[in-house]
């Protein structure tokens, strides 16, 4: 636990400019309260205290604003930078080096049973207010943008951007996107396409109007 608790710390001081002080990251930042508490839920939910491990998860949810399920399985370094408004879902998988930002949530689409939220790969970053919901993976080194609503695979080494999410970006090698938290340097695809539709409307109307003064100009001769 101490050793999670030192490498969470360090990957705070890594990715978060406004962090001062190891204390400070301990002492005031609810993801990592919101971790350690998750920490000690996920012992009790695996060794057979499913009551005890939802209390200590809601518990943390209270105080952090952050709700993470004790069954959810989430690997090590991982990031929550603000969190209010995190949902992470009880089949949830999330890989190591994993940057979150406020209002994510990965959560299900429906009741169904069994695997029923999504598998973060490693070194992936969620942006602002995005939803990733149903039983798929995010590949590694991937970057979701803010307030995307991600709802089918994403390959590894991906940026995804809109709603429904798209994949904009798809590297053909291994890209450090985690370390990397430009969010405003990426193009809405669905924009694209509007604006190629208006320019396509713009031309044909102009093309008709071509034609129509033709015309015209015929029938005066």
């Amino acid at each position: 636990m101490f050793d999670h608790l030192k490498e969470t710390i360090r990957a705070y001081q890594a990715r978060d400019p406004a962090a001062r002080s190891a204390l400070e990251i301990y002492l005031l930042y609810p993801g990592v309260k919101a971790v350690l508490r998750y920490r000690r839920a996920h012992w009790c939910w695996t060794h057979g205290m499913k009551f005890l491990g939802r209390a200590i998860s809601q518990h943390a949810r209270r105080v952090t604003g952050i709700e993470i399920h004790p069954g959810a399985a989430i690997g090590r370094r991982l990031v929550i930078d603000h969190g209010m408004g995190v949902v992470i879902g009880e089949t949830a998988e999330i890989g190591d080096d994993v940057l979150i930002y406020q209002g994510v949530t990965l959560g299900g689409t429906g009741k169904d049973h069994g695997k029923r939220h999504p598998t973060i790969g490693s070194n992936v970053l969620i942006g602002a207010g995005a939803k990733v919901l149903g039983p798929f993976t995010v590949g590694d080194n991937s970057r979701i943008a803010a307030n995307a609503v991600v709802l089918s695979e994403i390959p590894p080494n991906s940026t995804a951007v809109g709603v429904p999410a798209r994949v904009v970006r798809l590297a053909g090698e291994r890209t450090d996107y985690a370390g990397r938290v430009d969010q405003i340097s990426v193009s809405d695809p669905v924009s694209q396409e509007l604006c190629a539709l208006r320019g396509r409307i713009l031309r044909l109307e102009q093309t008709a109007a071509r034609e129509e003064e033709a015309v015209t100009a015929t029938k005066e001769k």
